[in-house]
């Protein structure tokens, strides 16, 4: 298992330096042109663009301008053009609100996807597999920012059940408040991801059902109850930590963009966006770059748990 993960974890900073230098490429060389006029803005004057371009290094060789570009990125030397402000401070400041975000969302769908998996497995065919798998159609068919705006609005603004989008800290407003706060973006952002899981673990519930081993058990006289969860289940959820670890990565890195614009969460996701929305490059860069790395490290923490739950993908 050790050699198992040495491996992968050369093969995460290898991939992650790749990472850097494709950012770095797209950012910088790809588009063409003077990249300080594009890092400048809109209203930059001839003084402006001279000075980013030696604050950067866009006059010397590639090389140099890579090792300048990312010792700004991680040094936290990275200042917005369009606001003049700390960019590393910004992400900071917007990293515990896209965590929160994300983390109970795919807690959310995990738990519930796998509820629902296993439910309509055991009882395929039936009319309630029939209506649960309506109505994960459903939600996989409904974009994040139609129903979030539905769900604020109705729930939200006219019932008042619930906050109407914004962000209540811990420490300020109480675990309570904060929580009502999160459940309409957790649920809302969840929904697509319910119906995938659901599907994907009834299908696999489905084919292992029958095999051999799950015979023996049974001819063991192990109960049903048992048979399931320690042994079908268990073997089953092996492809859905894969996509759980891939879909968590994705919507960390990025994915979560609408849910918070809708609630105005202003996470990193909300920054990134208006980021675009204003052509601040710095800002998009070091997001784009940051968000990278975590999905490449979170594919790696996924094959080693992959492995830890089927000592035979340790062999490969």
């Amino acid at each position: 298992m050790g050699r198992f993960v040495a491996r992968r974890v050369v093969g995460m900073l290898l991939v992650m330096f790749a990472v850097s230098v494709l950012t770095f490429l797209i950012f910088n060389v790809i588009p063409n042109g003077d990249p300080a006029d594009r890092m400048a803005g809109k209203n930059s004057t001839p003084v402006q663009i001279d000075a980013i371009e030696k604050e950067w290094g866009f006059d010397k060789s590639l090389p140099v301008q890579y090792a300048t570009t990312m010792e700004k990125v991680f040094t936290g030397d990275l200042v917005s053009y369009y606001t003049q402000t700390n960019v590393a401070e910004q992400i900071r400041r917007g990293i515990p609100r896209t965590f929160a975000l994300a983390i109970g969302a795919a807690l959310l769908w995990f738990a519930m996807g796998t509820a629902l998996g296993l439910y309509t497995a055991i009882r395929a065919g039936r009319w309630s597999d029939t209506l649960v798998t309506v109505l994960a159609l459903i939600g996989v068919s409904m974009p994040v920012f139609w129903l979030g705006a539905l769900a604020s609005y109705y729930l939200g603004f006219k019932a008042g059940l619930f906050p109407n989008g914004g962000y209540a800290e811990i420490g300020e407003e109480g675990l309570w408040e904060w929580v009502k706060h999160m459940i309409l973006p957790w649920t809302v952002l969840a929904t697509l991801f319910i119906g995938v899981y659901s599907r994907v673990l009834r299908s696999n519930v489905l084919d292992t059902i029958n095999d051999d081993y799950v015979r023996t058990a049974r001819a063991k006289g192990l109960s049903e109850r048992r048979v399931m969860i320690h042994h079908v289940l268990r073997n089953s959820l092996i492809p859905i930590v894969t996509l759980w670890g891939l879909d968590f990565g994705a919507v960390l890195g990025g994915g979560a963009i609408l849910t918070e614009t809708v609630f105005d969460l202003d996470g990193v996701g909300q920054y990134f966006a208006e980021s675009i929305g204003t052509l601040d490059v710095p800002p998009v860069l070091a997001v784009t770059l940051f968000g990278a790395f975590f999905i490449v490290i979170l594919n790696t923490v996924v094959d080693i748990v992959y492995a830890a739950l089927d000592p035979r993908i340790r062999l490969s």
